[in-house]
């Protein structure tokens, strides 16, 4: 048995390492590439292809995979970095970036450390944007310095194959100093805004003030003009009455009017002393007569 199995490999070992080879060439040929990568083959060092995901066929033996790119999206560690305002204040600025891979032929062949080339490219734009604007400028326009920022970074990274998703400013952190100096202006902000909010108080108090005693004038105004139109049309109406009806008429009103007034001359708490001339005694008697005579 030995001797047949070997007699049959001598027989058959040109078959057999053909075999061997055609399995081996197969396996080299087929790549299966993760959704999550991207291949870049070369032929005797040149670039040949990038294979996307799924299965992809090289040519066995005379490509290689070169190098495994993850196109997933990265995140550059936390870097803190000193910049000058244009009002000449220092500030550390911490920046977070994220980017990703898109075209690793690139990448590859265009820039060796990646993470180190794109802190290096956001240093020099944080520092480059933050000594354009003031201090309360870099607080106050946060997003606004961001968008700079990624927008500058994106035109820069582009020749590298990457795509920078998103630019963070974390903090801006100031030194002691200037942090106490910026209490004290905050402080001092604080006090002037208070002293204004009082005087526009005093000043609408005033106003108010002013209005409403404007609204009772106009109201004073227009209860005498009522009672100028009433004692208008009352005059009016005498004067019709002693149209039409004669000195009968204006004898009437003259002492109705004495009556009144002797009326409310006697008015009081029983005390006073009241002195009738003659002559209103007549009035009484007249205006009695008349007031028959009209009935």
């Amino acid at each position: 048995m030995p001797y047949q199995f070997s007699e049959f490999l001598g027989s058959n070992a040109t078959l057999i390492i053909l075999a061997v080879l055609i399995f081996v060439a197969v396996l080299a040929a087929v790549k299966i590439v993760p959704q999550s990568e991207k291949y870049v083959v070369e032929r005797f060092g040149r670039l040949r292809a990038v294979l996307g995901p799924g299965i992809n066929f090289i040519v066995p033996f005379l490509d290689r995979v070169a190098h495994k790119i993850s196109v997933l999206e990265r995140q550059l560690p936390t870097h803190e970095q000193d910049a000058i305002t244009a009002d000449n204040v220092l500030v550390q600025v911490q920046t977070s970036v994220f980017y990703r891979i898109l075209e690793p032929e690139k990448t590859v062949y265009r820039i060796r450390d990646v993470d180190a080339a794109i802190a290096t490219t956001v240093a020099g734009i944080v520092r480059s944007e933050i000594g354009t604007m003031d201090l309360d400028h870099v607080q106050s326009n946060r997003a606004q310095l961001i968008e700079r920022i990624r927008t500058s970074l994106a035109s820069v990274v582009d020749d590298w194959g990457i795509e920078v998703t998103r630019a963070e400013i974390l903090d801006v952190n100031l030194d002691a100093q200037t942090r106490a100096a910026m209490l004290q202006q905050l402080n001092a902000e604080r006090a002037r805004r208070a002293q204004v909010t009082e005087a526009e108080g005093k000043r609408r108090a005033v106003e108010l003030a002013a209005d409403g005693e404007l609204y009772a004038a106009e109201q004073q105004a227009k209860a005498k003009r009522i009672l100028a139109e009433a004692e208008a049309f009352s005059t009016a109406a005498i004067a019709q009455a002693i149209k039409d009806n004669g000195l009968e008429a204006a004898q009437y009103q003259v002492a109705l009017k004495q009556v009144e007034a002797l009326t409310a001359v006697g008015k009081g708490d029983g005390k006073q002393t009241v002195i009738v001339p003659a002559s209103a005694l007549d009035a009484f008697a007249n205006a009695f007569t008349l007031l028959r005579g009209v009935k």
